[in-house]
């Protein structure tokens, strides 16, 4: 048997390929203040447990701040240049494509007929940066097709095209 596994319903020639569009580079500016926002988080709890503990020596609390440092930093300085590489999304005559991630990656493929909404979000910082946040819901108990960090502009035009490509669809939704 020399046929590979799903060969029979992609036929023999195809491949499962990445998204063709990937999101904008300011991209990386969100996902990096994002990212330093936790990091602020981590470093308060850190303040206030050299201010609380106050039985012993430091040299635990500097141990684990340095450590801490050391990968906050690398965090910060990798996470966001890894996910521009991996997050893409595309949009087909039948389908929606979106994949994500960065230690995990998520790969979704919606049908057109099954879209039930097309939201469009934009938080504080992403607003700054002029970007935005598509979510495709469908029927899916996986939850909806997320495409985060598009530049607005291009957001806007892809939630509006989502929408009539869906309301022109005859499939239920379901």
């Amino acid at each position: 048997m020399d046929e590979e596994p799903g060969a029979d319903v992609q036929g023999p020639h195809s491949r499962l390929r990445d998204p063709a569009w990937q999101v904008c580079p300011r991209a990386r500016w969100l996902w990096a203040i994002q990212g330093g926002l936790w990091a602020a988080v981590l470093v308060a709890g850190q303040v206030g447990w050299w201010f609380l503990d106050r039985r012993g020596p430091r040299d635990p609390h500097l141990v684990v701040a340095l450590i801490s440092g050391v990968l906050i930093v690398a965090y910060l300085v990798v996470m966001p240049r890894w996910r521009f590489r991996v997050h893409r999304w595309e949009v087909s005559a039948t389908a929606v494509y979106t994949q994500s991630g960065w230690l995990s990656r998520e790969r979704r493929i919606a049908p057109i007929s099954r879209i039930q909404t097309v939201d469009l979000t934009r938080g504080p910082a992403a607003q700054a940066l002029r970007l935005a946040t598509v979510r495709v819901t469908t029927a899916s108990a996986a939850g909806p097709l997320v495409i985060e960090g598009l530049d607005q502009h291009d957001a806007v035009a892809l939630v509006e095209s989502l929408t009539a490509v869906a309301a022109a669809e005859r499939g239920d939704a379901t």
